[in-house]
């Protein structure tokens, strides 16, 4: 059900991918899609009584194999190249950068990082303000946040900084993206829970490099770190399925790997519906990088770099 709300985070009532939910949830509260929108949006759904209220949150839409575009894309490309690359989506000389902090060499200073991911017109900060309004709305009520890939991402920074129950599909990796925010780190993350394929070379964070999807779409994905707990299926082994951004799409996922209820995911002997649970405790983004405090030459000892 969580999986088929974040879908509808994409589209509207009475359209043909929108999924039916049930009766038990109300049809839904839009936001962001408003006729000159061009950024943050999603759906809020409610039980009845408004004890239960989820936040789904759209992912990326791009003219590529998972995504139809739309007037989000240039957004939604900003947001998804500060989040989740090393340094400003620097990915080659050839690419134009989102933000000023590479200084050259594979380093990239941090302070400047901090101060990008925090610009009050990105999405992170859109989603706090969001989360604050609905609080105000349903004050008596369990607020959950969903989301796919983007969408799962900007969920799961939105719920640790509150402390909310998240559940995010497919989603790139964040935990880079907290620490520049400092957001809290594990363990106090384990209310965010991530969902994905090792089909889908984005979670997995090998959708990287000048010739990959990622890059032809103008898009460096480069994290591969998350937050909190992990339920990772693994369709490579089970299902034969080979690393490609057509497993990253929402539907790929509902029906191609959740719908399958009779299949065994267990990898440790013992017969699962559902993979076991596990966290990314030692994963390290960005290795080859140097992050630092170098335009403070008082402090690091390094030459600033000059304005």
């Amino acid at each position: 059900m969580l999986a088929k709300m974040a879908n509808n985070a994409y589209t509207e009532p009475g359209q043909k991918d929108w999924y039916d939910i049930g009766s038990q949830w109300n049809n839904s509260y839009p936001f962001g899609w408003e006729p000159d929108a061009d950024g943050f949006r999603g759906h809020i759904f409610a039980t009845p009584d408004n004890s239960t209220v989820i936040i789904s949150v759209k992912g990326t839409s791009l003219m590529w194999p998972v995504g139809g575009g739309g007037p989000t894309q240039r957004k939604d490309k900003l947001n998804d190249n500060l989040l989740f690359s090393c340094c400003c989506a620097r990915v080659g000389p050839t690419w134009s950068t989102v933000c000023d902090c590479y200084e050259g060499n594979y380093k990239c200073d941090q302070g400047c990082l901090e101060k990008s991911l925090a610009e009050e017109s990105l999405f992170y900060s859109i989603g706090m303000n969001l989360y604050n309004n609905v609080t105000y709305m349903y004050p008596n009520s369990n607020i959950w946040l969903i989301g796919h890939s983007l969408g799962g991402a900007l969920a799961s920074l939105v719920g640790v900084t509150f402390g909310a129950p998240v559940v995010a599909f497919e989603a790139p990796a964040e935990r880079l993206a907290a620490t520049r925010l400092h957001l809290p780190s594990p363990p106090s993350t384990h209310h965010v829970t991530h969902v994905y394929n090792t089909g889908d070379p984005i979670p997995m964070g090998t959708c990287t490099g000048v010739s990959s999807t990622c890059a032809l779409a103008g898009i460096a994905l480069e994290t591969r770190c998350h937050l909190g707990q992990v339920i990772r299926y693994d369709t490579v082994s089970k299902l034969g399925w080979s690393a490609n951004v057509v497993h990253h799409g929402i539907q790929a996922l509902i029906d191609g790997v959740l719908a399958k209820e009779d299949l065994d995911w267990g990898d440790d002997g013992k017969m699962r519906s559902v993979p076991a649970i596990t966290t990314e405790d030692d994963c390290v983004d960005c290795f080859n990088w140097e992050f630092g405090d170098y335009r403070n030459a008082s402090a690091t000892g390094c030459r600033g770099r000059s304005k």
